[in-house]
């Protein structure tokens, strides 16, 4: 899978686990708003989950970003719940699982 192309595990509304490939200039937080509007087969403008209302992405992309020695952070995960998904984010990737 290309990195910036979600991969979806079923087509339209019966997805179960959506993952994205960050690319290398992506904020985590730009990953996470297109890996959740992959998951609810929307565009990513239409903006129906609005992120800042579940977590900070300024913090977030901060977590992932090269440490002061410029050494990038390949380990670390985050995981939160938004509506009905669970949205796990590591370095270079971001999977959103159904919650049940």
């Amino acid at each position: 899978m290309m990195k910036g192309t979600p991969w979806a595990s079923a087509p339209g509304d019966n997805r179960t686990h959506v993952q994205y490939d960050r690319r290398d200039d992506e904020p985590p937080s730009v990953a996470v708003a297109t890996a959740l509007a992959s998951f609810h087969n929307e565009d990513v403008t239409a903006g129906s989950t609005q992120l800042y209302q579940y977590i900070d992405p300024d913090a977030l992309d901060d977590l992932f970003e090269s440490t002061f020695g410029g050494v990038d952070r390949a380990a670390g995960t985050v995981r939160f719940e938004v509506d009905d998904a669970i949205v796990v984010v590591r370095p270079e990737r971001v999977h959103v699982y159904a919650a049940h």
